[in-house]
C-alpha cells in the first residue's frame, strides 16, 4: 500500500494579487522580519489538499517569500484563516524536507471549517514554529515506543519520519496506535510502509469496527503491558486525548519506562504562542514555550489535578 497522494494545482497565481516570489533578498528579509516579531504572520499558499479521513485534512502550504519554514517534530505553529481566526496545529511533515508545510487539521470549530475548505491558491497565514520538540534523538541505541490516539498520529508522524530515516540508530521501534474506528485511521499507507520497510512494528486498534474488521477492537492502552520493547531502555513518545495520554503514561511507568522517559504532547487553548495571553498555562508552565512536548515527570502530578 502507498500514502495517498496530495490533490495539486500546478501553476497557481499568487492570492490576491500577490505573485509568487522565490527565496530573493526581499523574501528572505520578510521572513527575517516575522522571525523577529512572533505576532506576525507569514503569508502561505496552499499549494495541495489531501482528505484523510471524512473529518481530517493534510495541507501543503508553500511560502509566498519563497523562504521555507524550519521547524523540530513536535512543534506547532499558528495557523490564521484570514477573516476568521487562528488556532494552533502541530506540523505533521518531515523536518528535513524542504517541501512544502504540512498540517494535518480535523474539522471541529469555525477555524479549523475554514482551514478545512481551504483548496490550491488560498492564502493562510503562519506564525512560529514554537513549543518544544520530541528529541527523538534522545532515543539512540535503544528502543522507542510511539503510542497515539486518533489525531495525535499528525504530531508524531515527523518523530516516526526521523525514526524511518535514521532507523539504524535505534533498537526495536514500536507504533501503538488507537483509532475511533477503520475509517478514522490516518495515514494508512505510511503505516504499511514502515513495517514493511523500516522495520517498525505497527499495532492499530479501534474503539468499534463493522463486521468486516479483522483488526483489534479495543482501548490504546490494551496494547502496552505486551508491546515488544524494553522498557529499561526506552524513550516513550506519546499524544492523543489527555485522558487517554494518562493512562498511557502511568502503563508505561508501570511497566518501567523512566517517567521522565515517556513525553507527552500536551493540548490547551493557546492564543498567542510566546507565553504572553496565559491561555495555555497549566499552574506553573505555560505550554506554548515549556511544551507542547513534556516529560510525565513534570506532568504526572499536574495531570491529576481535576479541572487544571
Amino acid at each position: 500500500m502507498t500514502a495517498p497522494m496530495l490533490d495539486r494545482t500546478p501553476g497557481v497565481a499568487g492570492v490576491a494579487g500577490v505573485a509568487e516570489a522565490p527565496a530573493t533578498a526581499t523574501g528572505t528579509a520578510h521572513a527575517a522580519a516575522a522571525a523577529a516579531d512572533p505576532m506576525l504572520p507569514r503569508p502561505f499558499r496552499v499549494t495541495a489538499r489531501h482528505l484523510d479521513t471524512r473529518d481530517t485534512v493534510t495541507l501543503a502550504l508553500d511560502p509566498l517569500d519563497g523562504v521555507p519554514l524550519a521547524f523540530a517534530a513536535g512543534q506547532f505553529t499558528m495557523l490564521h484563516a484570514f477573516g476568521v481566526g487562528e488556532v494552533p496545529i502541530s506540523i505533521s511533515g518531515d523536518p528535513r524536507s524542504c517541501g512544502p508545510l504540512l498540517h494535518t487539521i480535523r474539522d471541529v470549530g469555525s477555524v479549523t471549517h475554514a482551514l478545512v475548505g481551504a483548496t490550491p491558491g488560498t492564502a493562510i497565514g503562519v506564525r512560529g514554529p514554537f513549543g518544544t520538540g520530541w528529541e527523538v534523538g534522545a532515543g539512540q541505541g535503544g528502543d522507542v515506543v510511539v503510542i497515539a490516539g486518533g489525531i495525535g498520529l499528525a504530531p508524531l508522524r515527523p518523530a516516526l519520519l526521523e525514526l524511518a530515516h535514521d532507523r539504524a540508530a535505534y533498537g526495536r521501534v514500536v507504533l501503538l496506535y488507537g483509532a475511533r474506528s477503520p475509517e478514522d485511521i490516518l495515514f494508512a499507507g505510511d503505516l504499511a510502509r514502515w513495517a514493511a520497510h523500516h522495520r517498525i512494528t505497527v499495532e492499530v486498534t479501534v474503539d468499534y469496527g463493522p463486521p468486516d474488521w479483522t483488526g483489534r477492537v479495543g482501548l490504546v492502552t490494551d496494547l502496552v503491558p505486551r508491546a515488544g520493547f524494553d522498557p529499561a531502555h526506552a524513550l516513550a513518545l506519546v499524544c492523543g486525548p489527555e485522558v487517554m495520554m494518562r493512562a498511557v503514561a502511568t502503563a508505561l511507568v508501570a511497566r518501567g519506562v523512566a517517567p521522565e522517559r515517556v513525553r507527552l504532547s500536551m493540548e490547551r487553548n493557546m492564543k498567542c504562542g510566546v507565553g504572553l495571553c496565559g491561555h495555555c498555562q497549566l499552574r506553573e508552565l505555560f505550554l506554548c514555550l515549556d511544551g507542547p512536548v513534556l516529560g510525565f515527570d513534570r506532568l504526572a502530578p499536574l495531570m491529576d489535578v481535576r479541572e487544571l
